[in-house]
């Protein structure tokens, strides 16, 4: 006969459940905070090895292998843990949550319930020029009084919009119509549940230099979380996924060169990713800038 299976039992994590209800301020009015969750590092070593009994293995070997598992994108054991949020957000930052599909959501609705008057006013140093690098990105500072009426016109289109919503309320208009007048700076709050590997690919892209500055102030609190809950698979996937380097046929051709003694340009060259465009000047986006950001990332220390 097979053995017989150890009894079964919730993983608890006294740490993680002490975070349960702690609302971690971000933002003028926004939060973060745990609600519940299902698993731990044990939850992803037991469906690893599936037949796993508990106290069989060292608390080694189960770092031992949910290392193994991070390095080589074995992402079903990560899926046994799920962690639900509790998250006040501004309307422009929830738009970017939302683009993550992998996430079950329930936010408040502005058709039953009254929108709170709260904004998010926006701190001077937040307000910047376009990148001209990251298309989607803030660059160098502007003029403090381009900031100040940016500022200024913020609080008064805010508080416009919001008296305007009001009036129409208190006129009768429905408030799933009486919404509509109210700017993408004003907060919503939704539940927001998923699973550890799906949150860890929301981290690696939402922690990101790239991402907006206030999503990544939500994410570096739900990291901090993760690291609570899970530490050995989070710390697994700071290593080898946000801290990690990916490369491509054509960068591993142009290591290989690099290898050889060839210089980064040569290198860039003969595996053919350009740095420059047709007409000479240098380009400053692109495969072949990438690549030589990422050798800057590999000689600079830590």
């Amino acid at each position: 006969m097979p053995d017989a299976e150890p009894p079964m039992g919730r993983p608890s994590v006294p740490e993680a459940d002490r975070e349960i209800g702690v609302r971690h301020p971000i933002l003028a009015h926004g939060f973060v905070a745990l609600v519940d969750y299902m698993g731990n590092d044990a939850a992803i070593v037991q469906a690893a090895r599936v037949s796993y009994g508990a106290g069989t293995k060292t608390v080694r070997d189960d770092r031992g292998l949910i290392r193994y598992l991070m390095r080589h994108r074995h992402t079903t054991p990560f899926e046994m843990v799920e962690v639900k949020f509790l998250v006040r957000l501004p309307i422009f930052v929830a738009r970017q949550f939302i683009r993550h599909r992998t996430s079950s959501v329930n936010e408040v609705s502005a058709r039953y319930s009254v929108v709170v008057d709260e904004f998010e006013p926006m701190p001077p140093d937040a307000v910047r020029r376009q990148s001209t690098r990251n298309r989607q990105g803030r660059g160098e500072a502007l003029p403090p009084e381009v900031v100040d009426r940016f500022r200024s016109d913020l609080d008064r289109i805010s508080r416009d919009a919001y008296a305007v919503y009001t009036r129409a309320l208190e006129e009768g208009v429905a408030r799933e119509v009486a919404r509509v007048v109210l700017p993408l700076s004003y907060y919503t709050q939704w539940y927001w549940k998923t699973n550890l590997w799906n949150l860890f690919h929301f981290l690696s892209l939402r922690l990101d230099p790239h991402a907006q500055e206030e999503i990544r102030l939500y994410a570096a609190e739900m990291a901090r979380i993760a690291r609570v809950l899970a530490p050995i698979a989070t710390e697994a996937f700071e290593e080898f996924e946000l801290a990690g380097m990916h490369l491509g046929r054509r960068e591993r051709v142009a290591v290989r060169e690099l290898l050889g003694g060839k210089t980064p340009e040569d290198a860039c060259r003969v595996a053919g990713l350009p740095l420059a465009r047709e007409d000479g000047r240098p380009m400053t986006t692109g495969e072949g800038v990438e690549f030589l950001e990422k050798l800057a990332a590999l000689r600079a220390p830590g």
